[in-house]
């Protein structure tokens, strides 16, 4: 019995064990947060921030901010799940997330998300200022209180979840303008409108997962997909010119502007594609377009900062 409980290879079996239940934890609760949704909101948030600055940046401010910013997003989504659980469960694409799985109690979940949103917002308020925390509450009012309700009982959850979600990046602007002005807004324009096509395309590609977990999705009840690709391709053709508003009101320079045009089209054209096909590999192309947009979008406005 000595001999088994000294074998190095079973301790060091045991340790390997604990270290891979350790990062599974870590991972869990890291999924926990919808770190693909927070990543969108963070990038946002900089780049209105970096829009907003002087030429001297405020590097500080621009830490605690993006901080905020991710730590309201995360306990946001962690709430989101615990308040979606029993749909997750009936949906493949979620049934393995921490929740659903068991890996994580709801309860956990709670305290989870009540503690980064609290946190965040507190931070918001103590290391930003007061407008961007009122920001901060308006996230989470409108994507907990509104839109996860909303989602159960009709369609038009898609579009009233672009507010909530589009609010990041009025944060990162009145983080260092203390206000919203002109340019604030077309900003959350922009995001507002980009998010149509890409949760759209999200929905048809797992239409019967979301029919299953009684989400009545637009994609849902339209049978044959065309009330979704229209749909799609009318927020991307509005959102074009909007994004092009930003060199007009001198925010952003000519690279910019021309760099928007380009990438509007390309996105204009995934959307007809998926409009004329309306199967899953056009809508999956959809939001390939979708994904890649917006990062390279946000760099031009960057790069190209007046």
């Amino acid at each position: 019995m000595e001999q088994v409980l000294q074998n190095p290879s079973i301790e060091s079996g045991g340790i390997e064990s604990a270290r891979s239940d350790w990062r599974t934890q870590l991972r869990d609760y890291y999924e926990l947060a919808k770190p693909g949704i927070g990543f969108y909101a963070v990038i946002s948030t900089f780049t209105s921030f970096w829009l907003a600055s002087p030429a001297q940046v405020d590097y500080v401010l621009l830490i605690h901010t993006l901080l905020a910013t991710a730590l309201v997003t995360a306990g946001g989504g962690a709430l989101n799940q615990v308040m979606e659980v029993e749909q997750d469960k009936a949906m493949r694409r979620t049934e393995n997330r921490p929740l659903p799985s068991g890996r994580v109690s709801v309860n956990v979940g709670i305290i989870y998300g009540l503690l980064f949103s609290i946190v965040g917002v507190v931070y918001t308020q103590v290391a930003v200022n007061t407008l961007c925390a009122v920001l901060a509450i308006a996230t989470l009012i409108g994507y907990l209180a509104i839109y996860t309700p909303l989602k159960k009982k009709s369609h038009l959850s898609t579009i009233i979840g672009a507010f909530p979600g589009a609010i990041p990046i009025l944060i990162g602007w009145a983080a260092v303008k203390g206000s919203v002005d002109m340019a604030g807004w077309v900003l959350f324009t922009i995001l507002f409108f980009w998010q149509i096509p890409h949760f759209l395309a999200i929905a048809w590609m797992y239409r019967k997962d979301y029919a299953r977990a009684g989400f009545p999705m637009l994609s849902v009840l339209d049978d044959d997909g065309l009330s979704v690709a229209t749909q799609a391709v009318l927020y991307v053709v509005c959102m074009v010119p909007v994004s092009m508003l930003l060199t007009m009101i001198n925010v952003t320079g000519w690279v910019y502007f021309w760099g928007a045009l380009i990438l509007g089209l390309g996105f204009i054209a995934s959307g007809v594609m998926c409009a004329i096909r309306r199967t899953n590999t056009s809508a999956k192309q959809l939001l390939f377009a979708s994904i890649l947009y917006l990062p390279l979008l946000l760099a031009l406005m960057v790069l190209d900062k007046r």
